[in-house]
C-alpha cells in the first residue's frame, strides 16, 4: 500500500495555477483556505486555473476547500477555472455553487421624513387591527356553528385539550398561587405590624386572590404554558402543510383546530382561578400564622370579606383571559410561516401578545368596576 503523501497547494504563473498535491482527506492535515486567501490577495490574479496532475486520494476535504476558494473568487471577480478537477470533485463543486448562498438585505437606517410618515405607520396598525378582527369574526361564525350544531369539531379533540389545560397545570398553578398568597400576606404583613392590625392580613390575601391576583396570576402561567403550547402545534402543523392538507378536504381549520382549543381553555380557566384562589387562601393563612393569627380567627375574618362581587369579578376576568389567551395563541399558530424558525417565533409572539392583552384587559375591568362601584 503506497505511503500517504500530505496535501499541499502551491500558486504558481503569478497565481494564476493553482497546484493541488498529495492526499486531501478528512485524515489529513489538509491546509486552511485562509492561507491561501493570504497569497491570493498579495498578486490578485484575473484567473485562477487548477492543476491536479500530482493530486492522490481525496474526500470532501478537497470540495469543501475549492468551495471556499470557489466563493472568494465569486466575489473577487476572479474566474475559477475548474475542468481539470477529477470528475467526482467537479460534480460536487457544481452541486454546492448550484445555488447562490442567501444574502439577507441590507437594513438601511429611517430617515426623518420615513420615521414622521404616521400615514404609513397608520396603514401598518390598521393591517394588524383588521388581522385580528378578521380572526375573531372567523372565530364566532365558528362558534355559532358549534352551537348550531354543525361545526367540524371532534369530542375527542376537545377534552385532550381539557385535560392538557386542566389537569396537567396543577402543578405550576399550585406553585404559583401559593407563593403569590404568602407574598401577599408578607407584604401586607410588614404595613400592618405598625398599628398591631395583623388580624387584616386575612382580608388582604382574600380579596386580593379573588379579586386580581387569583385570575392574573393562573392567566400569566397558562399564557406561558398553554397560548405558547398552542401556537407551536398550530405552526408545526403549519410547516409540515397539514392545515394545507385540511383546507383541502373542505374542513375549516377555525372549526377543526382553532374552537376546541379555544374552547377548551376558556372553560377551564374558571375552574383553576378557583383551585388557585383556595390555595393562594391557605399560602397567605399560613404566613398569617407566624404572625400570631391563628387559623380560626384567620378563617373567621376570611369570611367576613368573602362576597359574591369579588369572587365573580375574578372569574369573570378568568373567562375573558382565557379567551384572549387562545386568540393570541391560535392566531399566531396560524399564521405561522413555513420554516422551524417560523414555529420558535410563533411561540413567542403568542405568549408576549397575550400578556399584552391580560395587562390591557386586566387594566380595563378594574376602571370599569370602579366605576360601577363593584
Amino acid at each position: 500500500m503506497p505511503e500517504s503523501q500530505p496535501p499541499r497547494f502551491t500558486l504558481e504563473q503569478d497565481g494564476q495555477l493553482l497546484k493541488l498535491s498529495g492526499d486531501w482527506t478528512i485524515e489529513q492535515d489538509c491546509p486552511t483556505f485562509s492561507a491561501l486567501r493570504e497569497q491570493l490577495s498579495q498578486v490578485q490574479p484575473a484567473a485562477i486555473a487548477c492543476d491536479t496532475a500530482a493530486l492522490g486520494e481525496w474526500d470532501s476535504a478537497l470540495p469543501a476547500f475549492l468551495l471556499q476558494c470557489h466563493n472568494y473568487c465569486s466575489d473577487s471577480g476572479i474566474d475559477f477555472d475548474t475542468s481539470a478537477l477529477p470528475e467526482g470533485a467537479s460534480s460536487l463543486l457544481k452541486l454546492a455553487t448550484a445555488v447562490k448562498p442567501h444574502k439577507p438585505p441590507e437594513e438601511k437606517p429611517l430617515s426623518l421624513a420615513e420615521m414622521l410618515d404616521f400615514r404609513h405607520r397608520l396603514e401598518d396598525a390598521w393591517e394588524v387591527v383588521r388581522d385580528h378582527l378578521e380572526f375573531i369574526g372567523d372565530a364566532t361564525i365558528a362558534l355559532g356553528k358549534l352551537l348550531a350544531g354543525r361545526a367540524n369539531t371532534r369530542r375527542e379533540d376537545f377534552l385532550t385539550f381539557i385535560h392538557q389545560s386542566g389537569p396537567d397545570a396543577f402543578g405550576i398553578v399550585t406553585l404559583t398561587a401559593f407563593l403569590v398568597g404568602m407574598i401577599l400576606a408578607y407584604l401586607g404583613a410588614a404595613q400592618l405590624a405598625q398599628f398591631g392590625a395583623q388580624i387584616y392580613v386575612a382580608d388582604l390575601v382574600t380579596i386580593g386572590m379573588l379579586r386580581e391576583m387569583g385570575a392574573l396570576m393562573v392567566a400569566v402561567v397558562m399564557a406561558g404554558r398553554t397560548g405558547a403550547a398552542y401556537a407551536a402545534q398550530l405552526g408545526t402543523m403549519q410547516t409540515r402543510e397539514e392545515i394545507d392538507a385540511i383546507v383541502t378536504l373542505g374542513i375549516s381549520p377555525m372549526e377543526f383546530l382553532v374552537l376546541p382549543r379555544m374552547v377548551a381553555l376558556v372553560l377551564i380557566m374558571p375552574l383553576l382561578v378557583l383551585y388557585a384562589n383556595v390555595v393562594g387562601i391557605f399560602g397567605g393563612a399560613i404566613v398569617a400564622a407566624g404572625l400570631d393569627v391563628t387559623l380560626t380567627q384567620f378563617s373567621q375574618q376570611m369570611t367576613k370579606v368573602i362576597s359574591f362581587a369579588h369572587l365573580g369579578t375574578g372569574l369573570l376576568k378568568s373567562v375573558f383571559f382565557g379567551l384572549l389567551i387562545a386568540i393570541a395563541g391560535c392566531r399566531a399558530g396560524i399564521q405561522c410561516g413555513r420554516s422551524s424558525a417560523a414555529v420558535g417565533e410563533a411561540a413567542t409572539k403568542a405568549v408576549v401578545t397575550s400578556i399584552v392583552y391580560l395587562i390591557v384587559a386586566d387594566a380595563a375591568f378594574n376602571i370599569l368596576f370602579q366605576e360601577l362601584g363593584i
